[in-house]
């Protein structure tokens, strides 16, 4: 896991409209209305229309978060997929390649798609959505990644407890006593932790804002990646009560056993 903590991975200061603009131009795409910020958590994402009104999203990657290795497994998994005929937002090829960088940022040009919201009430949708996860594990399976990490107690737990024993974001009066908390944790949690699932390539962040609706699911932002096991990508999309989870879950496993079996194992 990449954690870094230092100003410059939070820092998008430099990244004005005259170098969005020049960033596109340098790869063939000329602005010619819109540049319409969208929303993104990690990154800064733009809409926007070209002379021949061709309409696009350029992302641009935070700084420092991911090198240049493990953007190229995101966009190569989501290329698999879209060969797959799986719906997939995949990256556009500019000057036979889909990772570019300009002024210190890596981006990446989308075709802008539009849909409507997922209906996480609704179970023929989560159906849809069930069978489409299982054929994206279908090719996850195929290889895992190298560069891009694998889901486990160090990335998750380990390795940002060491974060923040090393910064001030915890203040003084409660320092010692989260660490302290937090070190229990993360020794219940090596207790039960088990690896005896299968890992594969997986969405990684597969909640219902990630999933668009246009005669089916169409499945966006491959930007958590990585490798784990399958129900990382099933647990999201899960809610209200037990009974109603539990509905849900055998909607959900029976939709996606039709093209991948499901590891049970990693959901206990």
């Amino acid at each position: 896991m990449n954690v870094v903590m230092n100003d410059s991975a939070f820092n998008f200061a430099t990244l004005s409209p005259d170098l969005i603009m020049a960033a596109l131009e340098g790869v063939g795409l000329r602005v010619d209305s819109g540049l319409t910020a969208l929303n993104s958590y990690e990154n800064r994402v733009y809409q926007f229309a070209d002379e021949e009104r061709h309409r696009y999203v350029v992302k641009f990657y935070r700084p420092e978060r991911w090198n240049a290795a493990q953007i190229e497994e995101e966009h190569q998994f989501s290329l698999d997929l879209s060969n797959a005929e799986v719906p997939a937002v995949a990256p556009l090829r500019l000057q036979g390649k889909t990772l570019q960088s300009f002024g210190g940022f890596y981006f990446a040009v989308f075709p802008s798609v539009g849909g409507r919201q997922y209906e996480i009430d609704n179970l023929d949708q989560l159906e849809w959505v069930g069978r489409f996860l299982g054929r994206i594990h279908q090719t996850g399976r195929e290889k895992l990644f190298t560069a891009r990490p694998t889901i486990g107690v160090d990335e998750y737990l380990t390795a940002p407890r060491e974060v923040l024993a090393g910064c001030d974001l915890v203040p003084s009066a409660q320092r010692e006593a989260f660490l302290g908390a937090t070190d229990r944790l993360i020794d219940a949690i090596k207790q039960s932790w088990h690896l005896d699932w299968q890992p594969l390539r997986l969405h990684g962040d597969c909640h219902p804002g990630n999933i668009l609706w246009r005669d089916g699911p169409l499945f966006v932002d491959l930007d958590d990646a990585r490798n784990g096991p399958a129900v990382q990508d099933l647990w999201m999309l899960l809610h209200g009560e037990r009974s109603e989870q539990l509905l849900q879950l055998d909607v959900l496993l029976e939709a996606y056993s039709e093209f991948a079996e499901f590891d049970r194992v990693s959901w206990r």
